[in-house]
């Protein structure tokens, strides 16, 4: 009997790793997050159960619930998925699960997926690094919360990538500070919403109109020259010069 702590990656199933689709194919049940796509889930086998603890406005499953669930079905069932967006240990909350499972007794192994902060900018054609332009990569949450006032300001580096996950609501503050904090306002942004769906669209920008675009949730926000690059616009020229 185990619990298998599995990424989903950014959202198309073709870019699920082969031990993830692997165990969707013959697992019991599967508690999945709310923004895993409907592509993914459609690789459970036939007769599994499917549970969503995703978070969403008006439903709200405590991840202390979550955990009391990932245990009670962890001596239940013998194989048993829980599906989370992009890696399980990058804003996830992976460790937690997987502190409560040990603690509790019931046997748990991760499976890594690709993360959406590196994934999603490439869905736009963004690389994250790019030499010239950018000498490393900063993954933050946008959760702002009353203690994190100027948090940001303290992250404006020119020569960084700045990637934002589930940072759309407080787009307005995290530009300001950001400028407050030195970083041009004239500085490259890129939003891709729903990466790797059917809905995905891209919204380019300079980081002083940030917080008046008109983008909305599941987005990651992506900061710094690196941002006005778009490899598959590049790859294209190329091809028409061969």
């Amino acid at each position: 009997m185990t619990v298998f702590l599995v990424g989903a990656g950014p959202g198309d199933a073709e870019l699920l790793t082969v031990r993830a689709a692997r165990l969707l194919a013959v697992a019991d049940v599967i508690v999945h997050d709310r923004l895993v796509e409907g592509s993914v889930l459609e690789l459970a086998r036939r007769g599994a159960e499917l549970i969503d603890v995703g978070k969403e406005p008006g439903r709200f499953t405590s991840q202390s619930m979550i955990n009391d669930l990932l245990v009670s079905l962890g001596r239940r069932y013998e194989i048993v998925v829980r599906l989370k967006g992009g890696d399980p240990f990058v804003f996830g909350r992976g460790g937690e699960e997987m502190i409560a499972l040990s603690d509790a007794g019931v046997a748990s192994e991760v499976v890594p997926g690709v993360t959406s902060a590196f994934a999603g900018p490439l869905a736009a054609g963004i690389p994250v690094t790019h030499r010239g332009l950018s000498r490393g990569v900063t993954v933050v949450t946008g959760h702002l919360e009353s203690h994190d006032d100027g948090y940001f300001r303290r992250l404006a580096n020119p020569d960084l990538t700045l990637v934002v996950l589930m940072g759309v609501s407080a787009r307005s503050s995290i530009a300001a500070q950001l400028i407050d904090g030195g970083l041009s306002s004239e500085t490259p942004v890129a939003v891709i919403e729903s990466a790797w769906t059917a809905r995905e669209s891209v919204t380019r920008a300079v980081l002083r109109d940030l917080g008046a675009l008109n983008v909305s949730s599941p987005a990651i926000i992506v900061i710094g020259p690196c941002a006005a690059l778009s490899v598959r616009e590049l790859m294209a020229e190329t091809s028409a010069l061969v």
